[in-house]
């Protein structure tokens, strides 16, 4: 075990060098990253009869906390490393609290492919952020171009249909979900500007994990919706995705990149997981697909390749 302690401190020192740009690894992983979590609200919103929105974040994020603890713990992670960076740790991890308070509390209210798209707006307050604030991370003439025609294929991909129903409830969903792209940015700048940003990426998550965990659950209970979970075979398979895919894994994979690679450049690659996130809205729970959504995607896809190439 005191091997793999060196293992990874020697990782960590190591990692240290300047970050790259994408190459085509990064690029591909990015692309299976926005996937899954393309999936994400289509999954809490699945099975939100069964579990709601809430009582499936505190849940998962509960349990991938235990997962990660015993993971940091094998990589030789021990509570003083835990203690050194306790500070930018709560930080990070009421950022991730509020974000997924935001998402849950706004899937009560807007379209899974909506939330999709609002939250993903982080990487452009991310990238401004990252601009002003992170020596490096400055963006090109060209890359801000590509961020605006990003943003605008993003707008205009879910311009609203005249004809939608409960527009003004959904409208205070979709806030909710721009609050949780703001968070999410946050989030991203607190761990590039702190000590954070050289830890091993199953550090920064565990604090992410636990501090929502301890926060959220009890939220849960205070609100009544542990007595109205059921556990239905979706409503288990669901959650089993969010916990395992979403909030281990996928998480693990997001640090990681961000230790190696420009935070802005990942940041706006990762406008590609709202686009997943209304395919899956109309495969899954019959959300429309309209014209604005192809041509708005196809813009998004453009900017993309000018950010990034």
């Amino acid at each position: 075990m005191q091997n793999t302690g060196q293992a990874t401190s020697t990782l960590s020192t190591d990692s240290r060098s300047i970050r790259r740009r994408l190459d085509l690894q990064a690029s591909a992983l990015m692309v299976l990253f926005c996937i899954v979590l393309g999936a994400q609200q289509v999954a809490i919103k699945m099975v939100a009869a069964d579990i709601s929105p809430l009582a499936q974040v505190a849940l998962r994020s509960s349990l991938a906390a235990v997962l990660v603890a015993a993971l940091a713990w094998w990589q030789g992670i021990r509570l003083r490393d835990m203690r050194a960076q306790l500070g930018p740790g709560i930080l990070v991890g009421l950022g991730f609290a509020a974000e997924f308070l935001f998402v849950a509390w706004g899937l009560n209210h807007t379209l899974a492919s909506h939330m999709s798209v609002f939250l993903y707006t982080a990487p452009v307050f991310a990238a401004v952020g990252l601009h002003l604030w992170v020596p490096g991370e400055q963006l090109t003439r060209r890359q801000w171009i590509g961020i605006a025609l990003a943003f605008g294929g993003m707008v205009l991909a879910m311009a609203p249909d005249t004809d939608i129903d409960n527009a003004g409830d959904i409208l205070w969903g979709d806030l909710l979900g721009l609050l949780a792209g703001l968070a999410w940015a946050a989030t991203t700048l607190v761990i590039r500007r702190s000590s954070l940003s050289e830890a091993p990426p199953v550090q920064s998550l565990c604090y992410q994990l636990t501090v929502a965990g301890l926060l959220l659950l009890p939220a849960t209970v205070l609100l009544g919706d542990v007595g109205r979970i059921q556990f239905t075979g979706a409503a288990i398979a669901s959650l089993t995705f969010q916990t395992l895919v979403i909030s281990f894994a996928a998480l693990l994979l997001w640090f990681a990149l961000l230790r190696r690679y420009f935070a802005s450049q990942l940041g706006v690659f990762s406008f590609l997981s709202p686009i997943f996130g209304v395919l899956f809205g109309a495969l899954l729970l019959g959300e429309p697909l309209t014209i604005n959504f192809l041509s708005g995607g196809s813009l998004l896809l453009i900017g993309l390749v000018v950010v990034t190439r």
